[in-house]
């Protein structure tokens, strides 16, 4: 079974004019089919309104369709009865950690959530200690979360869904509001806590270099699902990623470069180790 499946799904929403009026429809995700298995790490990338963002939310049951069905660990989004099982199976973290981060204290803050599902509270306090290692935020525990950076708040935010147990977690663009170091942070904590937990990984992102390894990316415009493939695959399609107005990763973009002045280096080069490798074996060749 798969953890998020997707049939079909439309989501519209009512567009009104200057006085609130209802003028017409607007379709921000329109037919999109998407199957995403346990354990997995997917990518969703798309330039602002492309409706990925939409999209997320009905992983967690925020929107629901309008049309067609999203399925999550098996159960129907629409269906009223299966609202908490799906956001206990889906965890969110959203861009702005301060919209999440509710408590006075890390440590309260955590458990907030275990603490509404109704767990006992010696079970709560393990699961505090245990996300907080998790994400590597244990001695902040008895901090207040306004003293810390923006990525310790990020990690805090995803230890608080981790308390909660989910068998996914849905990042909507996590790190847009970080600088370079908090956004490594919070990429390798996830990626450290995928690995560990087996939880399946759904990040939003307009940053190419956080979905390299990724094992599916799929890419968004106009409300499709319009490339698909691994990060190979999509990064070696650069004048098409370019048509949807989306980078490709700084080493992928200079192999590019150097393809076009005839070198004859490979497609889908993603890291900065494989570009210095092909250039090395070039120039081994031609004894440059």
């Amino acid at each position: 079974m798969e953890m998020v499946q997707a049939r079909e799904l439309i989501y519209e929403y009512e567009k009104r004019d200057d006085e609130g009026n209802v003028i017409g429809m607007n379709r921000a995700v329109d037919g999109i089919d998407l199957d995403i298995g346990p354990g997995q790490f997917a990518a969703i990338l798309g330039h602002n309104g492309s409706g990925k963002s939409t999209l997320a939310k009905h992983m967690n049951a925020i929107l629901v369709p309008t049309g067609g069905t999203m399925w999550v660990n098996g159960r129907d989004t629409k269906d009223p009865r299966e609202l908490m099982p799906v956001r206990q199976s889906a965890g969110m973290v959203f861009q702005n950690p301060d919209n999440q981060i509710i408590g006075t204290v890390v440590e309260e803050d955590v458990g907030f959530g275990p603490e509404n599902l109704g767990v006992p509270t010696d079970e709560i306090w393990k699961r505090v200690e245990d996300s907080l290692s998790a994400v590597g935020m244990l001695e902040y525990r008895t901090h207040s979360p306004n003293k810390l950076s923006g990525g310790q708040k990020q990690r805090v935010a995803i230890a608080g869904v981790i308390a909660m147990e989910p068998q996914c977690i849905v990042l909507d663009e996590p790190t847009a509001m970080l600088d370079p170091n908090g956004r490594k942070e919070v990429i390798r904590t996830v990626q450290e806590l995928r690995k560990r937990r087996h939880v399946t990984v759904i990040l939003i992102t307009h940053y190419m270099e956080e979905v390299i390894d990724a094992d599916q990316v799929y890419v968004m415009d106009s409300g499709h699902i319009v490339m698909k493939g691994t990060p190979r695959e999509i990064f070696s399609r650069v004048e098409e990623l370019k048509k949807y107005r989306l980078d490709v990763p700084q080493a992928t973009m200079l192999a590019e470069e150097l393809r076009k002045r005839g070198l004859p280096v490979p497609r889908g080069i993603l890291r900065k180790e494989e570009l210095v490798e092909a250039v090395a074996k070039i120039a081994g060749r031609t004894g440059k």
